[in-house]
């Protein structure tokens, strides 16, 4: 067992512990927090990692002193920082690292996503997401969840249809283009792409490339409300909370909507990519 997991375990029998002392079941518990019974079992079972606002939550439920509380928090940043590491991250698994991103977007309401290279995981279809993680599993070397993995993301994907948030997406053409997954499979893609742009609270942008970019995109980044930022690179997923981070990652989103086309326009573009994967198809 590494260091890291040993001390997701530790960490996991100390909040346990809380919560038996308060005579509170694993149920008991979620429903007080409001989350799903399997969240409980896996922050104790070490199966994924307790967030800093996890347990804060955890603590206050089951009235744990300051101390405890502090000592948790500090616990619990300090396996964040760690988690950040590629090999830590892929190591517990594709489907935990699923589990730890749908705990992160239940508490989001607004939503501002840009992704140069690839379709956002919330709007993959099963089939393309299959095919992006055979290629992580390969690249990181990360245990075989690919069906776990896929199932999780799906699962994601029910927020969509919760109009109290409020979902923004740029995509730079070249994303749609990026061949990640077979022909066919990348016209469904763009078919669920349409769909999806035509939800009350989603706003779907693509920068065509006749449009002139703000800045080179470099990578991907999540505004998470007004409190985080997510930053992905080849080997860290980086976690913001400066206020001077969130604001000029702020900037670049909007620098970026501003370049793209919405709506009837946006999907225009969709259109154009689609009809030549048809005509791959057919040649």
């Amino acid at each position: 067992m590494t260091s890291f997991q040993q001390a997701r375990v530790d960490l996991g029998t100390q909040l346990r512990a809380l919560r038996e002392a308060a005579h509170l079941s694993g149920k008991d518990l979620a429903e007080r927090l409001r989350w799903q019974p399997s969240k409980v079992s896996r922050l104790e079972n070490a199966r994924q990692t307790a967030t800093e606002d996890d347990v804060v939550v955890w603590a206050q439920a089951v009235r744990a002193s300051p101390e405890t509380t502090d000592e948790l928090i500090r616990q619990a940043i300090a396996l964040l920082e760690r988690h950040d590491d590629w090999k830590q991250r892929h190591r517990s698994g594709l489907a935990a690292l699923q589990e730890d991103i749908r705990d992160l977007e239940a508490r989001t309401r607004l939503f501002r996503v840009f992704e140069p290279n690839i379709v956002v995981g919330l709007l993959q279809t099963a089939e393309y997401s299959r095919h992006v993680f055979r290629k992580v599993r390969r690249l990181y070397s990360a245990p075989e969840q690919i069906d776990a993995a896929v199932r999780v993301r799906m699962q994601r994907q029910e927020i969509l249809y919760d109009r109290s948030r409020t979902f923004r997406f740029v995509l730079p053409e070249s994303a749609l283009r990026t061949r990640l997954a077979p022909v066919d499979v990348m016209r469904g893609q763009l078919d669920r792409l349409i769909a999806v742009s035509t939800l009350p609270n989603v706003e779907f942008g693509v920068i065509p490339f006749s449009a002139e970019l703000p800045s080179a995109p470099i990578n991907g980044f999540w505004i998470y409300n007004e409190a985080m930022v997510g930053v992905a690179t080849m080997t860290k997923d980086l976690v913001l909370r400066d206020p001077d981070d969130i604001a000029f990652y702020t900037r670049a989103f909007d620098d970026y909507a501003k370049a793209a086309v919405f709506d009837g326009a946006g999907r225009d573009v969709i259109l154009g990519i689609l009809d030549d994967y048809r005509k791959q198809s057919a040649s």
